[in-house]
């Protein structure tokens, strides 16, 4: 059944859609969703959807309290609830830079939030017009994540009519316990540790291994499944498992794992940025044809009247759109030039920022229809604007403090747009999918960024100021934000780039493409995705093993069914990791809060050894626990 289809059916039966209920729970879940994924953005260096939990939520909640109550709605919760999603990785891939570089000693409430606003309110604008595009006009891509939750949504409203929706409820709860009890006993109680691992030199090689003690992590890698957590973990094992011991140089430090860190922070994650600069520009260059046809679409809308189509047709009026995104530009103007202080800087930082936002919009478009909004590479767009934007104010002479925060300023709009513009995407191809009314889907797209905006900041506070070692400490250690600091500071004069590093990262990234392009001309389903790998190399370690064990789990438990069902087998297990990711996420900002209260963790004194056995205890029992949570029920 295509869009269509979908939408004739849908059109004859008029349902709820936007109602007083569907805004409360929509911007409260922003904020939720918004805050979880501060916490998770800035410690696993990635986000994960907040689509299918919302969804979830949502028919849970009306279902228990109203009798009646329609697909739709539970469908523009989801919309406005994973606008707080977007806009967190869109400000904290960035935004701690300017901690970083020592430009702010603590987040600024007005600037954080008018950039999270604007970045916010540009990518659902410069969506708009790429909506058919993208969306109705292209066999190409897939929609995984947003097919996926159109399947949820009509799966939900199937069992909600056949008193099934308690199960759905149990697996988040189960799930939220699971992720809030290991956040409790390692951060509150320290009776485990929140990362097991070991290095030794050998000669002068050092050799590293380990992962991080987290069920969250294992539940992003269930969510992304195989192919991507895999190519994480290989990107991973390239850095840590065979570029440090052949870099060298052990004999400099004292302590080996401390030496495994310092090789792979000053030098070895450049070749993630080299890769994911390469692969920044193939994607522009795979959807050049796509924006052009948006700019077609936008003039077409701008003389056509967009108010006299139906509402299964109909987008925000392109006169909206450039009024409010004029809007957008100016307040980013003066952004600039309260940053910098030169007319000249303003002037070029804004216009970079524009155009650059306008590609990499139909580049995250692009990337979510073909893999999903989890696995849509965000972090590497930034990379190639923060290289763009850092030559090009290097050309004009800029350099110094001014440089730095004018470069970062790019480099938060063009996160911010490409962040939001891709969940945009998917949203509105899940609304597609079920009937849904675009531009409604839009106005609670921009309720969402509207509030999640104003909460970002306090959230980077909190955590910043309240959990051991702040943001760019080892359990917040915001991988991008340092990325991109460092190469602020190279491009303004204030430090060095390790460009061999770079240039070997993009000769790998090209090996990585032609395979990638050999695959699929062997119509192989496993493919070498470039960022994920990319995103891998510039990951600490740790990260990349839970994620592969949750990817492993949901492979095993697919495996023996067709691709088509696989949405369906795994169904359970995916809510049961959206609980997880929420539990421990919102529990350790909630333990942030108690810490900026007064409260401090309970020391029970125990010793590191027996710490160590408590903790390898722990992580058997979590994976095991997991795995039984997450194993599917007989499909009917």
């Amino acid at each position: 059944m295509n869009d269509s289809t979908v939408s004739s059916t849908t059109a004859a039966i008029p349902r709820k859609e936007l109602t007083f209920r569907v805004v409360v729970l929509g911007l409260l879940l922003a904020v939720v969703m918004g805050a979880a994924n501060v916490y998770v953005g800035l410690r696993a260096g990635m986000t994960v959807s907040a689509s299918i939990p919302a969804a979830v939520m949502a028919m849970l909640f009306f279902k228990l309290l109203f009798k009646e109550s329609s697909i739709l709605e539970a469908n523009q919760v989801q919309t406005c609830a994973s606008a707080g999603e977007s806009l967190a990785a869109g400000i904290i891939f960035t935004m701690p830079a300017m901690i970083l570089i020592g430009f702010w000693d603590s987040f600024d409430f007005w600037s954080v939030t008018i950039i999270a606003l604007t970045g916010g309110l540009l990518g659902i604008l410069f969506m708009i017009p790429m909506r058919k595009v993208f969306i109705l006009n292209n066999d190409e891509l897939a929609f995984p994540e947003g097919v996926a939750c159109a399947a949820v949504l009509k799966a939900g409203e199937e069992e909600a009519a056949d008193g099934e929706s308690k199960g759905e409820g149990r697996n988040l709860l189960f799930g939220g316990l699971l992720g809030a009890s290991v956040a409790i006993s390692a951060k509150l109680f320290g009776i485990i540790a929140g990362t097991l691992e070991a290095a030794t030199v050998v000669g002068s090689r050092i050799f590293y291994f380990g992962g991080d003690l987290s069920p969250m992590l294992i539940a992003i890698g269930f969510i992304v499944r195989l192919n991507v957590a895999l190519l994480i973990f290989i990107g991973g094992a390239i850095s840590w498992l065979i570029a440090i011991p052949l870099l060298g140089g052990a004999e400099q430090f004292p302590v080996a794992l401390d030496g495994a860190y310092e090789i792979w922070s000053s030098q070895i994650r450049y070749i993630g940025v080299g890769a994911m600069v390469l692969g920044g520009f193939a994607s522009l260059v795979s959807v050049r044809h796509g924006l052009i046809a948006a700019v077609k679409e936008l003039r077409t809308n701008l003389t056509s009247g967009n108010l006299l189509k139906p509402d299964l047709e109909r987008d925000i009026p392109t006169w909206a759109i450039i009024s409010l995104g004029s809007v957008c530009i100016v307040i980013l103007a003066f952004v600039n030039y309260r940053f910098t202080g030169g007319i000249g800087i303003t002037v070029l930082s804004t216009v970079v920022m524009m155009v650059m936002g306008f590609f990499f919009t139909g580049v995250a478009s692009y990337i979510v229809g073909l893999v999903g909004n989890s696995n849509s590479p965000v972090s590497g767009m930034t990379i190639t604007a923060v290289l763009v934007a850092g030559g090009l104010l290097w050309l004009f002479n800029y350099s110094g403090m001014e440089a730095m925060v004018a470069t970062l300023g790019i480099a938060a709009i063009v996160c911010c747009v490409a962040a939001t513009s891709g969940d945009v995407c998917n949203d509105l191809k899940t609304g597609s999918l079920v009937g849904a009314a675009p531009f409604r889907q839009q106005i609670m797209q921009i309720a969402g960024v509207f509030v999640a905006a104003f909460i970002m900041s306090p959230v980077l506070n909190l955590l910043h100021n309240n959990i051991e070692g702040g943001i760019g400490g080892r359990e917040l250690s915001a991988p991008q934000a340092s990325l991109f600091a460092s190469l602020a500071r190279g491009f303004s004069g204030e430090g060095t780039l390790p460009w061999n590093m770079i240039a070997i990262g993009v000769v790998v990234g090209a090996v990585i493409l032609t395979i990638d392009w050999y695959l699929k001309r062997q119509g192989s389903k496993f493919r070498a995705h470039l960022m994920p790998i990319a995103v891998g190399m510039y990951l600490p370690f740790g990260l990349a093993t839970p994620i592969l064990i949750g990817g492993l789990l949901a492979h095993f438990y697919s495996k023996n069914t067709p691709e088509a069902q696989h949405d369906r087998v795994l169904h359970k297990g995916v809510l049961f990791s959206s609980g997880v990711i929420a539990g421990e996420a919102l529990m350790s900002v909630g333990l942030a809060c108690m810490t900026a209260l007064g409260f401090r963790s309970l020391d029970l004194g125990l010793s590191p050894g027996l710490v160590t056995i408590l903790s390898l205890v722990a992580a058997f029992a979590v994976v095991v626990f997991f795995a039984k949570c997450t194993r599917p029920n007989t499909i009917r």
